[in-house]
C-alpha cells in the first residue's frame, strides 16, 4: 500500500447521542487499538434525549430492549422519562472513557473522501466563534439519526398569524413554560401528542387533542411487576437479561403478527382501548384507517391518557383545522376550540447525516441515489457507516448490532491489511424504488423518502427490520462476500 499521511483519527462519529456513544463504546470494546473521536453539534451528550425537553417526554419503547446490550438497562421502568435516559447516555459515556473524545459545539458541513490519501477531510463550524475546521479520519461512522434537529415539521396553517395566545412547537419547547390554568389544544395523535396530552392534563384548565385522524394506541405497565419478583430469587444480571431477551421476542412477535394478521391484530388494540375508555369516549377517535403497523403504534404507560379523558381533564376532537383565530382554532365542521396555548406536535423534517454533505475526490455524492448494504453501508462509499437504528422495534438493537458490525469489518481490515473497504453493487442487482424507512407509512416518512437511501430487492441491499436475521447476518456471516470490495 502506498506511504499516505497518517489521519488524525482512525474512526470519525459524527453525533454524541445514543447511536454514537454506542459506537464510541464498541470501539473501546472490540478495536482497543484504534483512536477516534466524536463530533457532536451540541453542547451536551445525550442528542434527542438532551433537545426535547416538553412535559412528559418518554421512550416509546421499552427500556430493557432500548437500552445498550453491553451495558444493560437495570430498573424496573418500562417507559423512561427523558431525563433518565440521557443520564443513562451520559453515564455510559463516561463509564466507558468515551466523553474526553468528544468535541462539542461543532456542526459538520462537509465530508470529503480523497482515494489518493484514502481517507476523509471533515469541514466543521465551530458553532461558538464561527471559525472552521478540519479533522481527517479513516473511517467516517454517521451517527446523527433522522431529522432535522434546527426545526420540527410545521404544516402551513391559515391564520396561524392571527393567534394571540403562545404557538409552540415540542420540538423548542421553553424553558419554565407555565401552562397552570390555561385552555390547551395539542394539533397531533402521534407519540408526542399522546405524551403531552396527559402530562399537561394535570396542571392545565383542560387539553384537547385535536387530530386529523386516529392513530394506534396501546397501554403497558409503567413498571415491570415479573422482573421485580424474579428479582427476588435470581441474580441481577440474570433478571434484566431475561427482560429483555423476552421484549425483544414479544416485539417481534407483534410486529410479525400485525403484518400476517392484521384484523385480528386491530380487534385486539381496539379492544383494549375500549376497556380503557369504558364508554365514555368515542371509539371513532380511536379507530385508524390504516393497519397496525403501518406506522409505529404509541405506547401509553398505565393509560395515562386514557384516564385523563375518563376524567375529564382532556379530551379528543377529530376533525380539519380551518383557520386559526384570535382565540383558538376553528374547525371545518364550525366547531371553535378556545386556547391560550397551541402545541403543534405536527412530527418531525427528516434530515440526512445531520445536513452534512458528502464528496469523493470533491464531486458530490448523494446518498439517495445509493443502496444501503446491510443496513449499515453504503453503496459506492469507501470506508463509512451509517448507524441507523429500528423503526419497528427499539432503535438500539440496530444501533448495537451495526456498530459491532462496524468493528468486525475494521478488525478484519487491520488483519487482512487493507485500507478501503466499499460495497459495489453488481449491474444485474434488481433495484426498488423504496427508501430504507418505506416499510413506515408515516407522514415524516412519505414527505422525505426521496432523500434517503434506497434499498434493493435481496440480501445484502435489501432492509430486513428483523433483529434475528440481522443479528445473524452481521455478526456471524463473513465479511467478505463478494459485495464488498477491499484495496
Amino acid at each position: 500500500m502506498a506511504n499516505h499521511k497518517k489521519p488524525e483519527v482512525d474512526v470519525l462519529i459524527i453525533g454524541a447521542g445514543l447511536s454514537g456513544v454506542g459506537a464510541a463504546c464498541h470501539l473501546q470494546r472490540e478495536c482497543p487499538q484504534k483512536t477516534f473521536m466524536l463530533i457532536e453539534r451540541r453542547k451536551a451528550i445525550g442528542g434527542t434525549w438532551d433537545l426535547f425537553r416538553y412535559p412528559g417526554i418518554r421512550s416509546d419503547s421499552d427500556m430493557f430492549s432500548f437500552g445498550y446490550g453491553f451495558r444493560p438497562w437495570n430498573e424496573f421502568k418500562v417507559l423512561a422519562d427523558g431525563a433518565s435516559i440521557r443520564d443513562y447516555i451520559r453515564n455510559t459515556s463516561d463509564t466507558f472513557e468515551i466523553t474526553p473524545h468528544i468535541r462539542f459545539g461543532r456542526k459538520t458541513l462537509n465530508a470529503d473522501w480523497s482515494a489518493e490519501q484514502q481517507c476523509w477531510t471533515v469541514s466543521m463550524v465551530n458553532e461558538d466563534n464561527g471559525e472552521e475546521e478540519t479533522v481527517t479520519a479513516r473511517f467516517l461512522i454517521g451517527c446523527t439519526g433522522y431529522y432535522n434537529y434546527d426545526k420540527g415539521y410545521l404544516p402551513d396553517f391559515p391564520g396561524q398569524e392571527r393567534f394571540a395566545g403562545q404557538c409552540i412547537h415540542p420540538q423548542q419547547w421553553p424553558e419554565g413554560l407555565d401552562y397552570a390554568g390555561k385552555k390547551v389544544v395539542v394539533i397531533g395523535s402521534g407519540a408526542t401528542a399522546v405524551t403531552l396530552v396527559p402530562a399537561m392534563a394535570g396542571e392545565a384548565a383542560h387539553v384537547t387533542m385535536l387530530q386529523r385522524s386516529p392513530s394506534y394506541i396501546f397501554s403497558l405497565p409503567s413498571q415491570d411487576k415479573l422482573s421485580e419478583w424474579l428479582e427476588k430469587f435470581l441474580p441481577p444480571d440474570w433478571v434484566f437479561g431475561l427482560a429483555r431477551w423476552r421484549n425483544i421476542k414479544l416485539q417481534r412477535l407483534l410486529y410479525r403478527a400485525a403484518k400476517r394478521y392484521p384484523n385480528p391484530v386491530r380487534r385486539v388494540l381496539l379492544g383494549n382501548v375500549k376497556r380503557q375508555l369504558k364508554g365514555q369516549v368515542d371509539m371513532a377517535h380511536f379507530s385508524p384507517r390504516y393497519m397496525p403497523w403501518d406506522e409505529r403504534l404509541c405506547a401509553v404507560p398505565d393509560g395515562d391518557l386514557f384516564n385523563a379523558l375518563r376524567e375529564g381533564k382532556a379530551s379528543v376532537v377529530t376533525d380539519q383545522i380551518e383557520t386559526f383565530t384570535e382565540t383558538g382554532i376553528q374547525l371545518q365542521s364550525g366547531r371553535q376550540l378556545e386556547a391560550d396555548i397551541i402545541v403543534t406536535a405536527t412530527g418531525l423534517n427528516l434530515q440526512v447525516l445531520g445536513g452534512m454533505t458528502l464528496s469523493l475526490d470533491g464531486a458530490p455524492a448523494d446518498v439517495s441515489e445509493r443502496l444501503t448494504y446491510k443496513g449499515v453501508l453504503l453503496e459506492g462509499m469507501p470506508n463509512m457507516a451509517w448507524i441507523f437504528g429500528y423503526t419497528n422495534a427499539s432503535w438500539t438493537l440496530k444501533a448495537d448490532i451495526a456498530s459491532a458490525y462496524v468493528c468486525r469489518l475494521l478488525n478484519h481490515m487491520e488483519l487482512e491489511g487493507h485500507g478501503v473497504a466499499v460495497p459495489n453493487a453488481d449491474d444485474t442487482l434488481k433495484r426498488d424504488d423504496t427508501s430504507i424507512m418505506d416499510a413506515l407509512a408515516s407522514g415524516y416518512v412519505k414527505r422525505s423518502s426521496h432523500k434517503l437511501p434506497r434499498q434493493g430487492r435481496h440480501h445484502p441491499w435489501k432492509v430486513m427490520n428483523h433483529y434475528a436475521r440481522d443479528r445473524h447476518m452481521l455478526l456471524e456471516e463473513p465479511v467478505e462476500d463478494g459485495a464488498l470490495h477491499f484495496y
